[in-house]
Parts: structure tokens; C-alpha cells; sequence
């Protein structure tokens, strides 16, 4: 009787023990899968964050196209502008000279 029942009290000691072991084994996952789910949504976060800086940046360098461009167009229409003026008085001073070649 007292063999079975010291055998009974080592079995509930060691179901205890057990017990303890899963709950703390359990509460290190737990507390890992919070690690994890935090670390992810801030890795989430910094890509998120990396992304709109990236697209603004990309906008920015659209944008700055666009004006060279325009720039670059309004350049050129003033450089044949400028041109045709210069063909124009070119012509002019090419008639005027003109008697003074056939003489």
C-alpha cells in the first residue's frame, strides 16, 4: 500500500513536471510568435515606407523630365526663331549688296 501509493505520488509529480515543461514550452512559442508577427509587420512597415519613397523619387524624376523637355522644346522654337530671323536679314543684306556685285 505505501509502495503503491509513493508510486502514485511520483507518477503525479512527474505528470506535473510534464505539464509545467508543456505550458512553459508553449509559452515560448507564444511569446516567439509574437517576436515574429511584430518583426514582421515592422519589416512590413520599413518596405512600405521604402516603397513611397522610391515611387515619390520616381514621380520627382518624371516631373523633372517633363520640364527638360519642355524646356528643351521651347529651346528649340526659340532657336528656329531665331533662325528664320537671321535668314531673313540674311536675304535683306543679300539684296541690298546686290547692286553693288552687278556693277
Amino acid at each position: 500500500a505505501v509502495n503503491d501509493e509513493e508510486l502514485k505520488k511520483r507518477i503525479a509529480e512527474e505528470l506535473a513536471l510534464e505539464r509545467a515543461r508543456r505550458d512553459s514550452e508553449a509559452q515560448k512559442r507564444r511569446l516567439f510568435g509574437k517576436l515574429l508577427e511584430r518583426e514582421r509587420i515592422s519589416s512590413n512597415e520599413h518596405l512600405t515606407r521604402a516603397i513611397l519613397r522610391e515611387r515619390a523619387a520616381t514621380e520627382e524624376e518624371r516631373q523633372k523630365a517633363q520640364r527638360f523637355a519642355r524646356q528643351l522644346e521651347e529651346k528649340d522654337r526659340e532657336l528656329k526663331k531665331h533662325d528664320a530671323y537671321y535668314k531673313e536679314q540674311l536675304a535683306r543684306l543679300e539684296e541690298r549688296v546686290k547692286p553693288f556685285f552687278s556693277l
